[in-house]
């Protein structure tokens, strides 16, 4: 790729007003002693990076058993409420997080920025605080106090990945027009366009900052690999981006699979092998799908990003926190050759029962450690889901962060038309969304993809 510091245009702002006081802080960052050196902008934001260790996650991880072997990775913060700003009990805030990582002599701090109106449309499990039409407490309220603490001159030396908004744009693209999967939810987000200014603002006002780098979720390929979805996501992703005074050189790149388990490779069938005449692509598994794996997905957006208008120097993230899929059940070749089903099931590292299933799925692992630059277009694979944060409960549970309790949580459950009306694979006993969950954990260790050395893992 070539170099960002370079070629890229500068963060547009808020205001002109605003950028040059962001900027008059960043330098008095230089100037006055004490304070931290502003960051200079860089092509990747991972590349030499110290990244920041969330204290809060890694003492719950610590006292898993084996939970040792990956307590020191970094992973996302979440802001998903309002309060989560300011801290909640047991988790710091944004300010406490930022303090603690410059504190560690972190020079990357990443952040999920989660909270839009009428958030998770297609779901119930992450439930937001606002409304529908609440666009404005979430500028006011929500992102423009993230915006304050980021530009705060303390923070200068940290490169600030910041994640903006998981499932909003894709749900739009497949969730909100009349087909299997669709929600009156979602189609009161489309014509009320507040997932697309809420993205265009948080964009427009983050990327006012020097030393913030928007990654935009662009969900995965099991989500919008398909003909139908793929260029039509591309095209929504860029009208969010220039929307409510935000243009494409606010956003430094996209991330896929965040918070999800598909697999980043699947290393014995390609999407263009065929058996005894008959494509792969027509299996149950792929379902027509263009694309089998994370990683072929990502790189293929990346291009068509392009295509529509972003930096040809665009940057991708790949969420590989739970995609391992590791243990006894991993399969070592390619299926039998009897027909695509076989030839596709048997060799599959995926193991979920349909690609549509999220929640808490059962059999899953740790995936591929925290790394940057791993393949071509790929700034780093993340942790933007801290392993052992639940996705949902797995029954109802009163709580007051807004979740409610989606059946794709519940174990019981047969489905719907987003997974085929089969089982959902989750396990059970499971808390709200965000919360620990032990047994999931300690099964993320024990069937992590590659396998963790050493220890106990439970």
């Amino acid at each position: 790729m070539t170099s960002r510091g370079t070629t890229r245009p500068a963060p547009r702002g808020r205001t002109a007003a605003a950028l040059s006081a962001l900027i008059m802080g960043a330098s008095l960052a230089v100037a006055v002693p004490g304070q931290a050196s502003a960051a200079a902008r860089v092509d990747n934001p991972y590349a030499g990076a110290t990244p920041y260790v969330n204290p809060d996650w890694s003492a719950k991880a610590a006292a898993e058993p084996g939970g040792a072997a990956v307590a020191n990775e970094p992973s996302f913060v979440w802001m998903d409420r309002i309060a989560a700003i300011g801290g909640t009990p047991g988790a710091r805030g944004l300010r406490a997080h930022l303090d603690t990582a410059v504190s560690q002599g972190a020079d990357l701090f990443q952040v999920v920025v989660y909270n839009l109106p009428g958030r998770d449309c297609a779901a119930l499990a992450s439930n937001g605080e606002l409304g529908p039409t609440e666009l404005g407490r979430y500028k006011s309220d929500y992102i423009d106090p993230i915006a304050d603490i980021l530009a705060d001159p303390a923070y200068a030396s940290l490169r600030i990945v910041t994640l903006i908004e998981p499932d909003s744009l894709p749900n739009l693209v497949t969730n909100a027009g009349g087909t299997a999967g669709s929600t009156p939810e979602c189609a009161t987000m489309k014509a009320n366009g507040n997932y697309e200014k809420g993205v265009g603002y948080a964009l427009h006002t983050l990327g006012a900052i020097p030393n913030v780098y928007n990654y935009v979720d662009a969900a995965h390929h099991g989500w919008l690999g398909w003909d139908s979805n793929f260029v039509p996501a591309a095209a929504q992703f860029k009208k969010a981006a220039t929307t409510e005074g935000a243009t494409v050189s606010d956003v430094h790149g996209f991330i896929v699979n965040t918070a999800n388990y598909s697999a980043l490779r699947e290393p014995h069938f390609k999407v263009t092998d065929s058996v005894n005449g008959t494509t792969v692509r027509q299996s149950r598994w792929v379902d027509w799908n263009y694309y089998v794996d994370e990683l072929s997905f990502a790189q293929a957006l990346r291009t068509e990003l392009v295509r529509q208008g972003f930096a040809a120097d665009l940057g991708m993230l790949v969420d590989t926190a739970r995609n391992g899929w590791g243990g006894a059940s991993r399969p070592t070749g390619p299926g039998l050759l009897t027909s695509a089903d076989a030839y596709v099931d048997g060799g599959r590292t995926d193991r979920r029962i349909h690609a549509g299933n999220w929640c808490n799925q059962s059999g899953a692992g740790i995936g591929e450690r925290p790394t940057t630059a791993p393949e071509p277009g790929i700034d780093a694979y993340v942790w933007a889901k801290p392993p052992g944060e639940s996705d949902g409960s797995s029954r109802p549970v009163d709580n007051d962060e807004g979740k409610g309790f989606d059946r794709m949580c519940d174990p019981t459950y047969t489905g719907n038309g987003r997974n085929g009306y089969n089982l959902t694979g989750a396990l059970p006993d499971s808390p709200v969304a965000g919360h620990w969950f032990s047994a999931q954990f300690r099964e993320l260790l024990r069937n992590a993809n590659p396998p963790l050395g050493g220890g106990n893992a439970g």
